[in-house]
């Protein structure tokens, strides 16, 4: 039958454009945080490799002896060796920053609409089941299950470092999903820690904590203001306050970082004076995780003897490892933003092609901080250990050439010149 003049015409099925920027001030923000994570990820790298080097060269007895000379309060519970410290302690400022900036994702960028976070926040679980599950394939039926969780995470600074050097004019839209990806793989990995890696919790401690966490939050909100102009009031009024925390949730069995979290998710950040806030934590405490922080546990978390006890790289924990990372990440990925991409109403950037998101995802198996953490949660064994710190470096060393196989562009070829015309004839 015919369609009747007056019958209006099916409309097309509107689709949501994601993996986009959300406006021009998120946009400024996230080049920002860009930058100053390449600057990061170039200083962990070199970190790392010092370490390395120095557990692999005559000094590494001495770097080993570093490592476990203990220090701090016995009668606190707080005497623990340097790679302790550097781990618990250390890595809870920049799990604070990964807290603060998961927050204001949440608040006011990417993940706070549904069109812009359904296809990173999807991609994400999904860059995290795959990697999970190769393992516990490697690994099923040993002790060494309880690893699964190494190969998951996805170490922001280094996959952006590596990004701006293999990548440098990849489109906007496709740093952003990386970020957001990465922001999403950490909140993930806060929450395996805190579920999966703790054990015979201490209710006191828990309870007394609530205390100090109390009063920060309502300094935090109430004097928001006075805070952000003040140069002293974070670090004389706050900081204390989240040492005290911190410590009680060390005391309490849960691991110290999560303490980090907890803190940062307390700190206003919509509004004009929580905003101001906001980034006076971020100016004043971002240089401290970035520069001192997690370099120092790279430092440590690096050093592993390649003639050691590790079994690596034929032991199943390091193959589960790195076929996880290398090859887990980006099939969890793609395979999920395809998926998303087909069945569903959304849709990539015009700007991205299908070969770049490959390579992001595959940069996504660049872990090294949470992994190298997880590692510690994860094996009391020293063989176990160093043999799978060995395989999240190689695996993340692997997922970098893989990365850059699908992100470096050739130069195109220059066009011959054309051959000159005859001259005249006289």
């Amino acid at each position: 039958m015919s369609q009747s003049p007056l019958t209006p015409a099916p409309q097309p099925r509107r689709r949501r454009r994601t993996l986009s920027l959300v406006s021009k001030r998120e946009a400024a923000r996230i080049s920002r945080l860009l930058r100053a994570e390449v600057v990061g990820g170039v200083i962990v790298m070199i970190a790392a490799l010092i370490g390395f080097i120095a557990a692999n060269s005559p000094l590494a007895d001495g770097y080993f002896a570093l490592r476990d000379t203990k220090i701090g309060p016995e009668a606190l519970g707080l005497h623990l060796s340097l790679g302790h410290w550097s781990s618990d302690g250390l890595l809870a400022i920049f799990f604070f920053m990964v807290g603060l900036e998961l927050k204001r994702e949440f608040v006011s960028g990417a993940l706070s609409k549904f069109s812009t976070a359904i296809v990173p926040v999807a991609a994400a679980f999904g860059g995290v089941a795959i990697p999970a599950l190769l393992f516990v394939a490697f690994t099923a039926g040993t002790p060494a299950v309880h690893g699964w969780a190494i190969p998951t995470a996805t170490d922001i600074a280094f996959a952006v470092a590596v990004l701006g050097l293999i990548a440098p004019r990849i489109p906007p839209a496709l740093r952003m999903f990386l970020l957001t990806l990465a922001v999403v793989d950490d909140l993930i990995a806060i929450t395996i820690i805190a579920v999966f890696y703790t054990e015979n919790i201490q209710l006191l401690p828990l309870a007394l904590a609530l205390i100090p966490l109390a009063l920060y939050a309502f300094i935090a909100r109430r004097f928001a203001a006075p805070l952000a102009r003040s140069t002293f009031g974070p670090w004389l009024i706050l900081l204390p306050l989240g040492i005290v925390v911190w410590s009680l949730f060390l005391a309490s069995g849960i691991h110290a970082t999560i303490a980090g979290v907890v803190l940062a998710f307390l700190i206003p950040v919509n509004g004009r004076q929580g905003t101001q806030l906001a980034e006076t934590f971020e100016h004043r405490f971002r240089p401290l995780s970035t520069g001192i922080a997690v370099p120092i546990f790279a430092f440590f978390a690096a050093g592993v003897a390649v003639g050691g006890a590790s079994r690596f790289p034929l032991d199943p924990i390091a193959l589960g490892i790195m076929v996880g990372l290398v090859i887990g990440k980006p099939i969890g990925i793609t395979l999920v933003t395809w998926l998303l991409t087909k069945f569903t109403r959304a849709e990539l950037d015009s700007a991205i092609a299908w070969r770049e998101l490959i390579g992001v995802g595959a940069l996504a198996g660049v872990g090294f901080t949470v992994s190298l953490l997880v590692t510690e949660l994860s094996f009391s064994d020293q063989a176990d250990a160093d043999t799978a710190r060995l395989a999240v470096m190689a695996g993340s060393v692997i997922a970098v050439a893989v990365s850059a196989a699908f992100l470096v562009r050739r130069p195109k070829a220059r066009p011959k010149a054309s051959p000159a015309p005859p001259a005249p004839a006289a």
